[in-house]
């Protein structure tokens, strides 16, 4: 079956996760995505690591971290500072659909590589620039990381425990949202050139993804004008909905209405809790938060936690395992969904590479690429040949 990006050409001049992030994205749903790699260590991440991919002669050939974010694509190594490398680029842009970077602002026009110089020879090329800060504003020169953007953008601040220090989300998730965010902004792009057929600038930033991601906390500021403050596992609008303590380990429960936490407070014994006047709505047990969870936990951490679960999910009531990664790879829904995939490599010692699919299914089928990332430069002769460079 074809699939949906099948014959669109993507130019990928971006490097460590955020651009190669929506390159790979775009890959798995069949567009031909070339990576420029400078000469000699190519993309950052194929240094970043243990661990890394072993090759059949016992040499690494990437690190994990550079092959979470690059399955599918093609690889052309190509010096940026000289007359040659440059034509070589502009060629390949003369030939994409959709073109993504992620240089500091104006870092590219030294090169003749930025939009304004490229768009005039490709009216229809889909620029996507991906920084740390945007294109404008009073930071925009700024370089700009994912730590960073989680600091700036507010969401470090409410992730933590109520007395502990602010603390990162475990995964770049800044970096990985502007992969997302950029993918979306690319689609939308493609889809207006269908109507008007011109290309489009896309600009995404780091702190404007991760901003754009607060959500309802954001709306909690903004309509009570109430700074947010660190709730740990605890939800910001609705009570019960956080970890408790069982009697063998800790597990999720979420009950997002009313009868879901009367089924939840029958299955735990707490006829008191459920019949308690102050707790019948959401705005009441959020008023009293302080006092029913403590009332909760004494019966949760009475039992045991798959009991627990059992009991919670025959009634209907949300409620889950805390998994570390080990574990979510062997539960039964992500091994049935194809989270993890194995792609053939002639390169890999073991045959294969791992990866995780862009979780997106199309009219049953999963989309991904079906190979896996490239080695550095793997391709620079079947592209070169292919622009009549050979």
């Amino acid at each position: 079956m074809s699939k949906p990006l099948a014959g669109l050409r993507v130019l990928e001049l971006a490097r460590i996760l955020a651009g190669p992030w929506a390159g790979q994205i775009l890959a798995d749903l069949g567009a031909d995505v070339i990576k420029v790699e400078r000469k000699g260590p190519g993309d950052d991440t194929r240094a970043w690591g243990p661990p890394f991919v072993e090759g059949t002669d016992g040499k690494p050939i990437g690190s994990a971290y550079f092959h979470s974010a690059n399955r599918g694509k093609r690889s052309i190594e190509v010096d940026f500072d000289t007359e040659e490398g440059k034509r070589i680029i502009r060629k390949l842009a003369a030939r994409s659909d959709i073109l993504i970077e992620n240089f500091k602002v104006g870092g590219l026009a030294k090169f003749g590589l930025d939009y304004k110089s490229l768009a005039p020879e490709n009216p229809r090329l889909i620029y996507c620039s991906v920084t740390g800060f945007g294109q404008t504003g009073p930071y925009a020169k700024r370089a700009g990381y994912d730590l960073m953007a989680q600091g700036m953008a507010g969401l470090m601040d409410i992730t933590g425990m109520p007395d502990g220090p602010p603390v990162k989300v475990g995964g770049a998730v800044s970096d990985i949202f502007t992969g997302v965010y950029s993918t979306v902004g690319i689609l939308a792009a493609l889809a207006q050139r269908e109507r008007t057929g011109k290309g489009a600038y896309v600009d995404t930033a780091l702190v404007d993804s991760t901003v754009g991601i607060l959500a309802n906390n954001a709306l909690n500021y903004l309509v009570s004008g109430k700074v947010p403050t660190r709730l740990g596992n605890a939800h910001a609008n609705i009570v019960p909905y956080q970890e408790f303590p069982a009697a063998d380990g800790h597990l999720i429960i979420a009950s997002g209405n009313d009868s879901q936490f009367h089924k939840l407070c029958g299955v735990l014994g707490a006829t008191e809790i459920s019949g308690n006047p102050a707790y019948q709505d959401n705005v009441g047990r959020l008023t009293n938060r302080d006092k029913i969870i403590p009332e909760l936990t004494a019966y949760t951490k009475k039992m045991k936690r798959d009991d627990l679960l059992a009991k919670l999910e025959a009634v209907g009531v949300p409620a889950g395992p805390i998994n570390n990664i080990e574990q979510v790879f062997n539960d039964p829904q992500v091994i049935h969904r194809g989270m993890r995939i194995d792609m053939p490599s002639k390169a890999a010692k073991k045959g294969s590479i791992p990866g995780l699919r862009t979780p997106i299914v199309m009219d049953g089928v999963p989309q991904s690429s079906g190979r896996p990332s490239p080695l550095l430069g793997e391709h620079t002769e079947e592209i070169l040949r292919e622009i009549g460079e050979l």
